[in-house]
């Protein structure tokens, strides 16, 4: 213990939104509580969704896991007819607008279910699997991902702490001068992550999440999103509200128009957004509901 020289940050420690250290790990990233929910399952098979990030299937390769892809339908729902003993599925919690109850559904077709929750960070977790959620997509923090789930604190024993500082800056420096010019500094955070293997949490994004207000940033984060729906509702190609209740709290809103060039026409106006996983192309028919929501 260090007594004395300069003052440290003063972060308020009203507490965290997942807390107490049963049932539950706390990793570096959501591909890392991927694999770790895998281990938990004694599983060396998983079943992903062609729309998805490429990096959770690289990384999962990597670790010496078998990757079988799936299909989703137009109600974002898996098109699986089979899965082998000793298989997982990865259930994705699309945009963050399924609900609770919805996922429960999706749940109960399979006997081993991971849920990425990581575009819905204050869904609950559904009993019986895993669910795993990520606090860089919520929260102004350089890593974290929480696993819930039945003795989910297995094997972090294992694991080395994630080390951030030295690349955290760039939550500092959107302050003083702005998004724009501290992107840089957030990609190299996300480069160090990329490369990172599976890693405790860090002590910086741990204290952190211990000083964040949850419920007003889950209340904006509803107002935000009902005012999309109100502005957008009418020129949207799907429809978003589809499987939400009155607790869901999306990550985004996903607009899907016929316009190529929109996300150039926003960034000129210093709006930042993008398209999602354009290498799904590669991968799917061109007629197919990944195809139609990646390419637009």
């Amino acid at each position: 213990m260090e007594i004395g020289s300069f003052l440290e940050l003063d972060i308020k420690q009203s507490g965290e939104f997942y807390s107490g250290s049963e049932n539950i790990a706390r990793l570096n990233s959501a591909r890392s509580g991927i694999y770790h929910a895998l281990r938990l399952y004694g599983c060396s098979i998983i079943y992903l969704p062609h729309y998805l990030c490429p990096s959770v299937n690289l990384f999962l390769s990597r670790k010496g896991i078998e990757i079988r892809r799936y299909h989703i339908n137009n109600q974002f729902e898996p098109q699986i007819d089979f899965i082998e003993d000793g298989a997982a599925v990865l259930i994705v919690n699309y945009f963050g607008i399924l609900s609770a109850s919805k996922l429960l559904s999706l749940v109960r077709k399979f006997e081993r279910v991971i849920i990425d929750n990581c575009p819905s960070f204050y869904t609950e977790p559904v009993e019986g699997c895993y669910s795993v959620y990520s606090t860089r997509k919520f929260f102004g923090v350089p890593d974290g991902c929480y696993v819930i789930g039945a003795n989910a604190e297995r094997f972090t024993e294992e694991y080395s702490h994630d080390y951030s500082s030295d690349t955290a800056s760039f939550l500092l420096r959107r302050h003083e001068i702005g998004c724009s010019a501290s992107y840089a500094g957030r990609m190299k955070n996300e480069e160090r992550i990329d490369n990172s293997d599976i890693l405790n949490m860090s002590e910086l994004t741990s204290v952190l999440l211990k000083g964040i207000d949850y419920e007003s940033i889950k209340m904006k984060r509803r107002e935000n999103f009902r005012l999309a729906c109100d502005l957008y509702r009418k020129i949207n190609l799907i429809d978003p509200e589809i499987y939400t209740d009155k607790n869901s709290t999306p990550m985004v809103y996903p607009l899907v128009i016929k316009d190529e060039g929109f996300v150039d026409k926003l960034r000129e106006k210093q709006i930042y957004t993008g398209r999602w996983w354009k290498s799904v192309l590669n991968e799917v028919a061109e007629s197919s509901f990944e195809a139609f929501l990646s390419s637009i």
